[in-house]
């Protein structure tokens, strides 16, 4: 682009006619330079920053460009690379630094995350929801951000009004190598399906680590987004500021008035490392270097300049930064380290429902299967709280889910409110993200636990996480309900039980509850909280239709009904004087387990007591702890899969905690250990637990 000069302050570009403000220029020009120098520190001190981090050398201009257009009202996901877009944001090198250090006053993590992983709240600035280091992965929940702020937009609600301020717009940022991951067309299905008001800055420099693009692509993200109708595209080169000013300009103002997405494909060079710890010496050739040194957007920038402003002006410039550069890292170096006492702060956001309250049983009211207590629940969430909504496959008013368990809500409160997506497990669990960032809170549906593989990227990486490496700032409020569990034939894929994989994941907690009373009230409580909650729900227990399962019909629990996580309940009680004869075993069971025990109860006199678990994050191990110590007998029941399940370690925890109580070794009955639950019903049967193998255990068991 060839630039005419200044007049009366702005700089006119030849190539547009468009002109940028004198002032914007030596900013840009003061943070270009700040960045280079930022990098050469961080290798000239590599022993002091030993923690592995990336720079945005050679992406700098279109990371400014991008930074400059936006407002504090805007959403954007900066990627590891993107130190530049913070600077342009208003970050201070120090406070960067803070980052890449570890230090404890790091605004973004404490000390928890890696250099340019940012999250913020700022007034004043950009929002900014949790980064992770999961190329790609980012593009679903900040894809959420804009649908959520669309919906804020179209309600009418003046609660959720955004303001009268302009419309904000949502920037993702990701290289063109994570734009092969299959959840970035996920995100991009949705965002031109609803056409939300979303940027895609890809970012290219023809490397994907040590991966060429030549190696690792067919063609690149420009070209790929031909296969997205309705979403606009353009390309630039990144590492020219005029052209990527004007060129960000145009296309954010265009998405702040028609509310539609874009990808913009930047072209540019990778200066440095891919990180410290991955070389660029290790797998670059000369050539391949100097070919990127030649495109240098802080050369180019100022070779451009410096005719208008003179060279002695920008030498002085370049003195200043040096100096607050220095000045910067010496600060950050001798800043103080994070107190190892708050290591485990901000797993969870505290939540509200701390107690049981509302009428569990009122007089008057009629018993409920326990899908109708969820749909009753969920109808009266949504009549108070036009932030809720539902979404999911087939949850819509045609089909209200494939168990019905939604039925009704799509008529009641329409198709904005509670919609179909298409089989996109990973976007429904990871929107939630950046729903709940905008101050919504979603409730989604995978439709049987089976299928919630392909979104566990999104809930280990992005929703487990956010509360912790965020501070607190942007825990997740979602509920995801799985239908889960084996009944009557549903066969290998839709009959699975997943807790033991769900349960290694922290920072989300899980219910399962066994009855319709519970149902509703952990449901209202996992609404209120401010926490992301998987909602368990035995299918078999839906309707009470498995012989023996009629009891999880109860009467429906007042509105106001709360049930608080981490409350187990004792379902059956052990008489005393079996107790005091040492003659007793407590059942400690979850799900359709709180069943096969009662079932199993029947053959014995009085002898046997059982624990319904009710949430197994958080866990109430004092009512555990508490009723085997009583007893000294104790069998863990699941209808898991037996070896290497959370029934197994839980008995390890019960062994340790009540060793000196005990009169028995812990048992544990779970299902046969198969890759699946079979078709066949009398190979499932056979697989699974049930009341008469339970029954033998417990006789074993009392006869020590």
């Amino acid at each position: 682009m060839r630039v005419l000069g200044f007049l009366s302050g702005v700089y006119i570009c030849s190539h547009s006619k468009s002109m940028i403000d004198r002032n914007l220029l030596l900013h840009a020009y003061r943070l270009m330079y700040s960045a280079k120098l930022m990098a050469e520190t961080y290798e000239a001190n590599r022993q002091v920053t030993k923690y592995v981090h990336s720079t945005s050398r050679g992406h700098e201009a279109i990371q400014l460009a991008t930074a400059f257009n936006l407002l504090p009202q805007d959403w954007i996901s900066p990627y590891y690379r993107d130190e530049s877009m913070l600077l342009g944001m208003g970050w201070t090198p120090y406070q960067l630094m803070l980052q890449l250090l570890t230090k404890a006053d790091d605004p973004f993590t404490g000390g928890r995350s890696y250099y340019s992983h940012p999250n913020s709240r700022a007034g004043d600035k950009p929002k900014i929801i949790h980064q992770s280091s999961a190329t790609g992965m980012q593009v679903i929940p900040t894809t959420g951000v804009a649908q959520g702020i669309q919906y804020k937009e179209r309600t009418g609600n003046k609660q959720l009004a955004i303001g009268n301020e302009e419309q904000p717009v949502v920037v993702c940022s990701l290289g063109d190598a994570s734009m092969t991951e299959g959840e970035v067309s996920e995100a991009l299905q949705f965002a031109v399906l609803k056409q939300l008001p979303i940027i895609y800055l890809v970012q290219d420099n023809e490397w994907g680590i040590s991966v060429s693009a030549e190696e690792g692509r067919a063609m690149d993200a420009y070209e790929y987004a031909e296969g997205f109708k309705g979403l606009n595209k353009t390309r630039v080169d990144g590492t020219d500021f005029f052209e990527s000013y004007l060129a960000m300009q145009n296309v954010v103002a265009d998405v702040r008035t028609h509310r539609r997405p874009w990808l913009v494909h930047a072209k540019c060079c990778l200066l440095n490392h891919h990180t410290s710890g991955v070389r660029k010496e290790f797998y670059r050739t000369e050539d391949d270097l100097a070919k990127h040194a030649c495109s240098d957007p802080y050369i180019k920038f100022r070779a451009v300049i410096v005719d208008d402003f003179g060279d002695d002006f920008l030498k002085q410039i370049e003195e200043e930064v040096r100096t607050q550069i220095k000045e910067s890292f010496d600060r950050a170096v001798a800043a103080p380290e994070p107190d190892i006492s708050k290591v485990m702060d901000h797993v969870f956001a505290p939540t509200p429902v701390i107690e049981e309250k509302g009428e569990r049983a009122p007089a008057g009211n009629e018993k409920v299967p326990m899908v109708d207590a969820a749909l009753f629940a969920i109808r009266e969430l949504m009549e108070e709280n036009e932030e809720c909504l539902l979404y999911g496959q087939d949850v819509g008013k045609r089909l209200g889910g494939v168990f019905r368990e939604a039925a009704t809500l799509g008529e009641q409160f329409g198709d904005h409110r509670v919609f179909n997506t298409a089989i996109q497990e990973a976007y429904i669990i990871g929107s939630t993200v950046g729903m709940s960032a905008v101050g919504l809170r979603p409730i989604v549906e995978v439709q049987f636990a089976d299928y919630i593989y392909p979104g566990f990227n999104q809930l280990v990486t992005e929703i487990s996480k956010s509360c912790y490496l965020s501070c607190g700032k942007f825990p997740v409020s979602t509920i995801i309900r799985v239908p889960i569990g084996a009944y009557g034939g549903g066969g290998p894929y839709h009959s699975g039980s997943i807790e033991s994989t769900l349960l290694t994941i922290k920072g989300i907690k899980i219910a399962y509850p066994s009855n319709a009373a519970d149902m509703k009230g952990l449901m209202k409580a996992a609404y209120y909280d401010p926490n992301p909650v998987v909602m368990l729900e035995h299918k078999g227990l839906y309707w009470s239709k498995v012989p023996g399962t009629e009891e999880a019909k109860m009467v429906e629990p007042s509105a106001d009904y709360l049930l608080p996580f981490g409350k187990g309940a004792v379902a059956l009680h052990a008489s005393d004087d079996a107790i005091s004869t040492g003659e007793t075993v407590c059942v400690i069971t979850y799900g359709m387990g709180v069943y096969w025990a009662k079932a199993a109860a029947k053959n014995f006199d009085s002898q046997i007591e059982i624990i319904d678990l009710r949430t197994l994050v958080p866990l109430d191990e004092e009512l555990i702890f508490s009723t085997v110590k009583k007893h000294g007998k104790c069998l863990v029941l699941t209808e898991e899969q037996q070896n290497n399940s959370f029934a197994e370690a839980l008995a390890g925890r019960i062994s340790k905690a009540c060793f000196q109580w005990l009169d028995a070794p812990v048992e544990v009955l779970g299902a046969l250990n198969l890759p699946a639950v079979p078709l066949n019903t009398g190979l499932e049967a056979a697989m699974l637990p049930n009341a008469s193998k339970l029954e033998e255990r417990l006789r074993q068991l009392l006869s020590y």
